[in-house]
């Protein structure tokens, strides 16, 4: 599989690395605005260069194009990579408008091409052995899901980049850029939302025009409902954590992130995800050897990139079996769909029906 990347930023050099262990596939191009600095990527890599997203396609016979530019900018290159004939996976979120999902997502359905979303957290170990816990029915049905993430951005971060922190270059702040990876994990045991109530703020970030602390009770499809607590706000980074409690009384849980919140490009994954919670009946005692085996297995790859490696594989797998990808488009559109009805429940204080 030829995999191309669009857009020379920090996340792209993860990607990069990640798809190099790829053995299925090939990293062959990048295309970017700035020709000396994707000049200067396409060097470090070995590949070549284009400004020119249909050119690079068709000259490099790209299956695979990774949208690596900043969220508003994502709809545009996705677009034209699909009606290039790329299948597509765009890092997340898929968009920071539900317009831009929609958008993407049509393009793709008349291309007949894959869309997928990067959300690489649903690839930890233990993530899927929550997930397969909610499977096979022991919790019984999820009635009550909770994120937290808390943790610091300093000015620096914001300063790193010049669309950080803002309406137009962002699209968004924590829930926009920081949340999404506990939004989705959130949907994938709980299901569907229907209705959110939500308020956010920026509690401490004078010099950003965005979110860097928000709150949220949802409703779910099936019943169950969830609470969202993220905050960009708190010195130093604590931790992420995505809890889901069933109707039979049984518990899973798993720390996604701890020590301190990761910045692409800028700083590592410092303590190993783990399930921090698990109180299902005749496996509570599995949780510490499940504790020592992913600490064990984290401390044996680069964080950083394994899991990008694990999804960009499965993707190269769904277009060599013509299926879809573990996590596609609609999967991306249903935590942009949350997230925007978190801000228009800011807007008008009232309870907002997620579309």
């Amino acid at each position: 599989m030829n995999i191309a990347l669009i857009g020379p930023g920090k996340v792209a050099h993860l990607h990069a690395k990640a798809t190099l262990q790829v053995p299925e596939a090939k990293l062959v191009a990048i295309c970017g605005r700035n020709t000396a600095k994707t000049d200067a990527f396409a060097q470090e890599y070995g590949i070549t260069g284009y400004s020119d997203i249909y050119d690079m396609i068709d000259r490099e016979n790209v299956d695979l194009t990774i949208i690596c530019t900043p969220h508003p900018a994502h709809r545009d290159p996705a677009v034209t990579a699909l009606e290039a004939g790329s299948h597509v996976l765009v890092e997340k979120p898929l968009a920071s408008t539900l317009a831009d999902c929609d958008a993407m997502i049509e393009a793709a359905r008349r291309a007949g091409r894959y869309l997928g979303v990067v959300s690489q957290r649903r690839f930890y170990t233990s993530c899927k052995r929550m997930r397969q816990a909610i499977d096979d029915g022991k919790i019984g049905q999820p009635a009550l899901g909770t994120i937290q993430l808390l943790g610091w951005r300093d000015e620096a971060y914001y300063r790193s980049d010049p669309w950080r922190g803002t309406w137009e270059g962002e699209g968004g702040g924590i829930l926009v850029n920081q949340a999404p990876h506990q939004l989705d994990l959130l949907l994938w045991y709980m299901g569907e939302p229907t209705e959110v109530y939500g308020l956010w703020r920026n509690m401490n970030h004078p010099y950003i025009e965005v979110d860097d602390t928000a709150v949220a009770v949802v409703k779910f499809k099936n019943g169950g409902i969830g609470n969202i607590l993220v905050s960009n706000s708190q010195k130093p980074g604590i931790y992420g954590k995505v809890h889901v409690h069933g109707q039979n009384g049984a518990s899973v849980g798993v720390q996604t992130d701890g020590g301190a919140m990761f910045i692409a490009g800028m700083s590592s994954i410092l303590e190993p995800p783990v399930n921090d919670l698990w109180t299902i009946e005749g496996e509570t005692e599995k949780l510490a050897d499940w504790k020592a085996e992913d600490a064990a297995f984290f401390n044996q790859i680069d964080s950083t990139t394994y899991f990008f490696t694990e999804q960009i594989a499965d993707f190269c797998a769904a277009i060599r079996e013509g299926r879809p990808p573990l996590i596609t488009g609609e999967d991306g559109r249903r935590v942009v769909a949350l997230f925007t009805a978190i801000y228009q429940s800011t807007e008008i204080d009232q309870v907002v029906k997620v579309s």
